[in-house]
């Protein structure tokens, strides 16, 4: 990735089902732009079509989708005054992609301006872990894709920040802490 990071664009990464969206909700609540995350918004489409691009179907497929979305939201919201939150976006797709294919996660963000230094992750919780619909992989596979997600980030040089298992309103404080901290 190249160039300044857009300092306004700040990715919720880590662990499905961990509560990065319960997390995103808060802080579109609290007035802050959010960006819903690419994969449910695939699977929601993809379940009302032919379903071929479902990440259970064919993960490379989907993944290439996902990183099509979070491009095209990045561009969506580039004008965009103060902070904008991504749930999950295109880092973590290039990661799918890097699983399902093989491709270099830096030959898929060639070019790609960079996201804010800090990177909130949601770690694996059981307590609170569900399937459903959209979420079909086990606990045992969120795990292994929070591994990764991790390794990918500190290889692009990023700083992450695990977020504790705590309410949300806690969680919202502490990214925002951090931020205003940050700079």
């Amino acid at each position: 990735m190249q160039g300044e990071p857009p300092s306004c664009q700040v990715i919720l990464s880590g662990c499905s089902g961990g509560g990065k969206s319960t997390l995103l909700a808060e802080l579109g609540r609290r007035g802050y732009a959010t960006v819903a995350e690419p994969g449910r918004r695939i699977v929601a489409e993809e379940s009302r079509g032919t379903g071929k691009a479902l990440p259970w179907v064919d993960p490379t497929a989907f993944a290439k989708r996902a990183i099509a979305m979070a491009i095209a939201d990045r561009a969506g919201v580039a004008g965009a005054d103060g902070f904008v939150f991504f749930d999950r976006g295109l880092i973590d797709a290039a990661a799918a992609l890097e699983r399902a294919a093989r491709v270099p996660v830096m030959h898929t963000l060639h070019g790609q301006p960079r996201f804010h230094a800090l990177v909130f992750v949601t770690p694996p919780w059981p307590a609170i872990y569900q399937t459903d619909g959209e979420r079909q992989h086990s606990m045992a596979a969120a795990v292994d894709e929070y591994r990764h997600l991790l390794m990918v980030y500190e290889r692009l040089g990023y700083t992450t920040v695990v977020l504790p298992k705590t309410d949300v309103g806690a969680r919202a404080d502490m990214v925002l802490g951090r931020l205003a901290v940050s700079g």
